[in-house]
This record gives C-alpha cells, structure tokens and sequence, in this order.
C-alpha cells in the first residue's frame, strides 16, 4: 500500500515537472484533500491549477515548490494532516515517515510558507486551517491550527478557519461530508467552495502576479 501510494505520488509531481503552471493562475496546492477538488468546475472563470499530491506532507510540497509555485497570482494552501501523529491505528498503516507533533509541523510549516514568499513574494497567499477528522484528534488539531494563524499572520498571508463549515457538535468532520472522517465527498467540497469562494472572488486576477498583495490574518 505504502509503494502504490508512492508511486501515484510520482506519477503526478513528474506530469507536474511537464506541466508549467502559467503566471498569474491561481494554485491550489496540498494533498489527497486539495487533489480530490474538480476545481475547473467549481470555479469555471478562474484560471487556476490543482497542485494537489495525495499523501503528501509539508516537507513533500517543499521539495516540489520549483514546479508548483511559478510567478502565481495566488496561492490557495491546505497541508498538514498527513504529518500528525493521531494515536489511530490506521494511519500507521499509511505512514511513509514518522509521524511528527502540533509543533514540529508548524516549524516545518513555518520554513514551507517562506519558502513560497521568497519564490511569490507579490502573490495573495491563503493558509487554510488543517480541516477536522476524527474527533479524538481535534486537539492536537486545534494546537496546529493556531500556529498556522500565527505564520499566516507573520507571512502576511491570510488565515482561512475551515472549522466552522466543516466541523459538527463533537469536533470531528461532520458525518455528511465525509465516508472515511478525512477524505470529502460532494457535499464536503461544497461546504468547502462556499468558505473559499469570497475568497477567490475577491481576487484581482487582472493586476498580474506582479503586482501588490494584501494579506490578512482572520
């Protein structure tokens, strides 16, 4: 399971090596989450590329900053749950690395988003909270998203809380959205396309990726 799921990982960052996003599109960068989104028809008038690697970590989407962050307008970033130690057993299953704390994620975290400043340093760049899972693990969850809003702050970036349209009564990812507590199905990407459509209707798309951002932490 561990080797297919590396292979397909390889499969997609080669086509991504092919397959220069063009300047001033917007990227969607992250894991199985974001890679899952048919994003061309949500938002069917946005130029935008789905960069989203099933599996991957916040140090997998550093190494690959060179063929996913090329002169964007904007940059729309979910990473971390790959990284968590949960205590779930299935997930050891999955795991290619250990898995790392709240902390140690936000670090790395921390050294991924500068790196995306220093490659777009023009570019609206939109950090959003790791979405909930299991219940069990919305502590450590909550941990790590409040040092996300904290870089989100430092890097100008601005923070986006998926947790109020995502989450139900008990903290994990509401029943409805979901088949697997991690993993969206359709209504999961709708409640999600609803808290980001603001968001990317608010971009100015026309000013090109050169031109002045403007971030906030909210």
């Amino acid at each position: 399971m561990i080797t297919a799921i590396a292979d397909q990982m390889t499969l997609r960052a080669t086509q991504f090596a092919e397959l220069v996003p063009p300047p001033g599109c917007v990227v969607l960068l992250g894991d199985s989450i974001t890679e899952g989104g048919l994003w061309h028809e949500w938002f069917p008038d946005v130029p935008l590329v789905n960069r989203g690697i099933g599996g991957n970590t916040v140090a997998d989407v550093l190494a690959r900053l060179d063929t996913a962050v090329v002169d964007p307008a904007a940059i729309f970033l979910l990473i971390g749950t790959n990284d968590l130690e949960t205590g779930l057993a299935k997930d050891q299953v999955f795991a290619r690395r250990p898995r790392l704390t709240p902390g140690q994620i936000a670090e790395g975290m921390r050294h991924l988003v500068s790196a995306i400043r220093e490659r777009a340093p023009h570019a609206d760049l939109f950090i959003q909270s790791v979405m909930p899972r299991e219940p069990e693990v919305a502590g450590r969850l909550h941990e790590l998203n409040a040092a996300y809003r904290e870089i989100a702050k430092d890097a100008d970036a601005t923070y986006i809380d998926l947790w109020p349209a995502l989450a139900d009564e008990t903290d994990g990812l509401r029943p409805a959205f979901t088949v697997d507590s991690l993993h969206l199905n359709g209504a999961g990407y709708a409640a999600w396309v609803e808290v980001l459509r603001p968001y990317v209707d608010g971009l100015d798309l026309g000013r090109g990726s050169g031109g002045e951002r403007s971030g906030s932490a909210v």
